[in-house]
């Protein structure tokens, strides 16, 4: 009887198990210290996105230091004008929430005047559950023996939602000049950390010249990105200007800009955007379907933007799966909240530069790559 050759199967790294626990290892580490690993890994990409400006400075003989310190403290001046007038929009906005919870009950009075239709069936259907589930509590008598409890509500204290706004405002604040000092450091510093990381690399010319190339893919690569996120968000504020004043809303180039800004923030600003300029519509026009237009070309413009132009250029400039891109993204979301979104694909990048160059971790390269 002949039998089949044997055929040994494969047998699994012994590295892998350890790779599983040290993936594990880092994810609860970055959980940990997301305090410390977000305001760093946001002052290295402000760095990227300011270097450039920079070193032209630099090449018209202006110091360094005196540049980095001016382009920081206009960024941070800008910032701060930029949340107060947004802060001041956001006010108004909420001072205008009465009219619209008042509009928006008198067209559902109108809309109900005519007689009873199945939204008044169903709204008088589930009183009477409620007043007849309050009768049968209040006739059921008490167990004997068995102590009645009744559970009070604490009592609105104001100064407690005081205080915990005033430690998030202070914890924010510190955040925020942290990322300062680590952006002014970095770009002041020039490329001395660059040197650094290749003399750590090893005694080697090979494992220097690795280093190097992986540095360099990395700030190539991060500045492409940083292109991308610029030209679209443009584009984003450019689309939503033109429709918006098309569609007759008032302060149309207002929103653009803001549109623009917030595009940074994937998903979670689109969803901002459609919501207040639906709430502003539904105040100026007085309809809900001219609120749900406004809303809905909103989400039409983020989509086309988020979904398939922004896919398509990082996976060109960057040399990456957008499947990849949008999983990461997800995941780093998922990790760090709205900063991991915005910090998703930069990190995917350097992490795609690293595994490309590093023994037993190419698949993760070449998963990440096109």
């Amino acid at each position: 009887m002949n039998t089949p050759p044997y055929t040994p199967r494969p047998e699994v790294p012994h590295s892998l198990p350890l790779l599983v626990l040290a993936v594990l290892a880092s994810l609860c580490a970055l959980r940990w210290a997301s305090a410390v690993f977000i305001p760093v890994l946001l002052g290295v990409l402000l760095s990227y996105a300011l270097s450039p400006i920079v070193d032209w400075l630099q090449l018209h003989r202006i110091p360094r230091a005196l540049s980095a310190a001016v382009l920081v403290a206009g960024m941070v001046l800008g910032l701060a004008g930029g949340a107060y007038t947004l802060s001041d929009e956001a006010n108004k906005l909420v001072e205008l929430l009465p009219q619209a919870a008042q509009k928006l009950n008198q067209i559902a009075h109108s809309s109900h005047s005519g007689g009873d239709n199945t939204f008044t069936t169903v709204q008088k259907a589930a009183a009477k559950l409620e007043q007849a589930a309050a009768d049968s509590t209040q006739s059921s008598a008490p167990t004997r023996g068995v102590q009645r409890v009744q559970v009070e509500k604490a009592r609105f204290d104001i100064k407690d939602y005081i205080w915990s706004g005033t430690v998030g405002l202070l914890e924010a604040l510190g955040q925020a000049g942290m990322v300062a000092l680590i952006t002014f450091f970095l770009i002041a510093s020039g490329d001395s950390f660059r040197r650094k990381l290749i003399r750590l690399a090893g005694p080697t010319l090979h494992a220097k010249r690795i280093t190097l190339q992986a540095l360099n893919q990395i700030h190539d690569q991060i500045q492409r990105y940083l292109l991308v996120q610029l030209f679209t968000s443009v584009l984003v504020g450019l689309a939503t200007w033109l429709c918006f004043m098309a569609l007759g809303l008032e302060n149309a180039a207002v929103w653009g800009v803001a549109a623009g800004l917030l595009d940074l923030v994937p998903y979670v600003g689109s969803v901002l955007i459609a919501g207040t300029s639906a709430l502003v519509a539904f105040l100026q026009f007085g309809t809900l379907e001219m609120a749900l237009v406004i809303s809905g070309t909103s989400l039409v413009i983020h989509a086309c933007e988020a979904m398939l132009l922004t896919p398509f250029l990082t996976s060109r400039t960057s040399q990456m799966n957008p499947v990849a891109i949008f999983i990461g993204v997800l995941a780093w979301g998922w990790l760090w909240g709205i900063w991991g979104l915005l910090l998703g694909v930069p990190i995917l990048v350097v992490i795609k530069a690293i595994c490309d160059r590093t023994e037993g971790l190419t698949f993760v390269g070449e998963m990440l790559g096109e």
